[in-house]
């Protein structure tokens, strides 16, 4: 089984290279991280990248890539930090309602990304865009003013 891999993994850095690719393969330990919080399910998956560092996505209820550790050490605090969050916030009788926006938030990113890889976007619709986005962050920073603050134990990162 071990050779069949070898050899697929071969033929396929063979064909990104004929592409232009520079391949560097790195064998590397994956670790799937998964907690049951209510009803929701919460997990993680990360993996040691070629500059050493740990790299980390949440993969439920909704993807999103945190970022790259220095140390095991450092994902660990971040996951914990994370879970207790979760933790929060599925007490509220909105965590549905929350996670079902962030998928559609990530769909949306898919669907524009499909429409600027496929069409010719105007600037007209690109420049409309860019105002919906531009109201949204307004009422997400309009909503922070106007909410209370639930959570200390670490700042928020782009808000």
């Amino acid at each position: 089984m071990k050779k069949i891999i070898g050899a697929n993994e071969l033929h396929q850095t063979m064909k990104l290279r004929q592409m232009g690719a520079d391949i560097e393969v790195v064998h590397s330990r994956m670790c799937y991280v998964k907690f049951k919080i209510n009803d929701i399910d919460l997990a993680y998956v990360y993996n040691i990248n070629k500059k050493n560092e740990y790299f980390l996505e949440r993969i439920k209820p909704y993807p999103l890539p945190l970022k790259a550790y220095k140390s095991e050490e450092d994902v660990v605090d971040v996951i914990a930090i994370d879970v207790e969050q979760f933790r929060n916030v599925c007490s509220s009788k909105n965590v549905n309602d929350f996670i079902e926006f962030l998928k559609q938030m990530k769909l949306t990113v898919n669907k524009f990304e499909d429409l600027i890889l496929y069409y010719n976007v105007s600037k007209a619709d690109i420049n409309e865009f860019q105002d919906i986005l531009s109201d949204l962050n307004k009422k997400i920073d309009q909503s922070k003013s106007e909410s209370e603050r639930l959570y200390f134990k670490k700042n928020p990162d782009f808000l």
